[in-house]
């Protein structure tokens, strides 16, 4: 192609002897129209060139295609040989696309002190969660998070989120950790807490929580003032809390549980936002189809974040508000418990807070615990922190625990941020 240059010259050559030999003197008299379709002709050729020498390039630097292995020696002298495979005529990059972001997060806790009503084992790999999210098309993604524990291993949350319905919903189908409240929401290492606090085992089904098989639909609501306002609804199986702290259980097909939030978040200032939610969730009891348990809840998240001064300083205040009325024999069980907590950045890796838990229990309304807690975590980094906890809990019946709890967490892979 080198000579493509002049090639429109080499026509021009030729063509202007064939224009002169037709004999159409009267247009060669004027000139004008007779040169100027002629220049024309000579552009489009050059554009007709100049497009082959773009496909010319285009197929050298395309690769050859692939061609099947006919033996098996064939194949294992190719993977000796270092040559990356053809996977359904993607390259190995191709293929790695498809997997999906894989992550690790491993939770240890040890415990001094005493506590004779709620021991825990001095040494405890008390989590190893994996993490399996990905993309799945335009109009979906995936998330999986299998928690292994010494007890064994425990589908924590597998759903799929539909992003792409319309009138503004996304739906949720699986397995999740239900709407209600904030706690309720995060898993155990995104906890500013070693522990949950005393009105999430009392009230809410303890570490599990609620966690069940269902549907979810959300859509945020227009608001005025710049509000932003969101409305979620839930229908799970029915079966909720652990074996320790039960909350829903489902005899039947039908005993299914609802649970319904509405969520509002306002920046006050550029550096300070609040958070405000309220919850419902109502469902039947393990003693059977004609006993329910329905929760009330209310929460609320302060945070400040200084923009100039962001990783070095921040607060957050937590606080959350619940309700219990359980039926049973001989009568209703009407609890109400809460907690509220503040966590100071002190430097770029310290963090210093405090938390204060008061809740009845929903089966003995009349037997209240409380307890107070100080927090200090220091982080390596971005993938791993260290907490330590002082705990003192005051049971019914002034039963009283002094705890001191040490936490490490570590992470290892891509894990996607978790909702704020």
């Amino acid at each position: 192609m080198k000579y493509s240059r002049w090639l429109p010259i080499f026509l021009l050559f030729f063509a202007v002897p064939v224009f002169s030999q037709r004999g159409d003197a009267p247009q060669a008299a004027s000139g004008q129209p007779d040169t100027a379709a002629l220049l024309q002709k000579i552009r489009d050729l050059e554009d007709r060139v100049i497009a082959l020498e773009g496909q010319v390039r285009q197929l050298k630097t395309e690769p050859p295609p692939a061609q099947p292995t006919t033996s098996a020696p064939a194949s294992a002298f190719t993977a000796q040989a270092g040559t990356p495979g053809v996977l359904g005529g993607a390259g190995g990059s191709a293929a790695k696309a498809l997997n999906p972001d894989i992550s690790v997060i491993g939770d240890f806790i040890s415990v001094a002190g005493h506590n004779s009503l709620q021991p825990s084992p001095s040494l405890e790999m008390h989590e190893s969660e994996v993490g399996l999210q990905a993309i799945i098309d335009p109009y979906a993604r995936g998330d999986f998070f299998l928690s292994f524990g010494e007890e064994g291993v425990n589908l924590e949350e597998g759903y799929i989120t539909l992003t792409a319905l319309p009138a503004g919903f996304v739906a949720k189908v699986g397995k999740m950790r239900s709407a209600f409240g904030k706690v309720n929401t995060l898993h155990n290492h995104v906890l500013p807490w070693v522990d949950r606090p005393l009105v999430t085992n009392n009230l809410v089904g303890g570490e599990d929580g609620l966690d069940d098989a269902g549907v979810s639909i959300q859509r945020i609501l227009p608001a005025p003032k710049g509000i932003f306002l969101e409305a979620t609804g839930q229908l799970f199986r029915g079966d909720s809390g652990d074996k320790d702290h039960p909350l829903f259980r489902a005899s039947t097909t039908s005993d299914v549980s609802a649970v319904a939030h509405l969520r509002g978040y306002k920046d006050i200032t550029e550096s300070t936002n609040l958070d405000l939610g309220l919850s419902y969730a109502r469902g039947h009891n393990n003693l059977g189809t004609d006993f329910l348990t329905q929760l009330y809840g209310v929460d609320a998240t302060l945070r400040w974040k200084p923009l100039r001064r962001s990783i070095y300083h921040s607060f957050v205040g937590r606080g959350e508000l619940i309700w219990s009325q359980r039926q049973q024999l001989p009568s209703e069980q009407r609890a109400f418990g809460f907690y509220t907590s503040g966590d100071y950045q002190l430097g770029r890796r310290w963090f210093v807070g405090g938390r204060y838990d008061r809740a009845g229990r929903s089966e003995f309304a009349n037997l209240t615990d409380q307890g107070a807690s100080a927090v200090l975590t220091y982080w390596p980094s971005e993938f791993s922190q260290i907490r330590g906890q002082y705990r003192f809990t005051r049971y019914a019946g002034n039963v009283d625990a002094n705890e001191f709890l040490m936490q490490l967490l570590f992470s290892l892979g891509a894990h996607g941020a978790h909702p704020f």
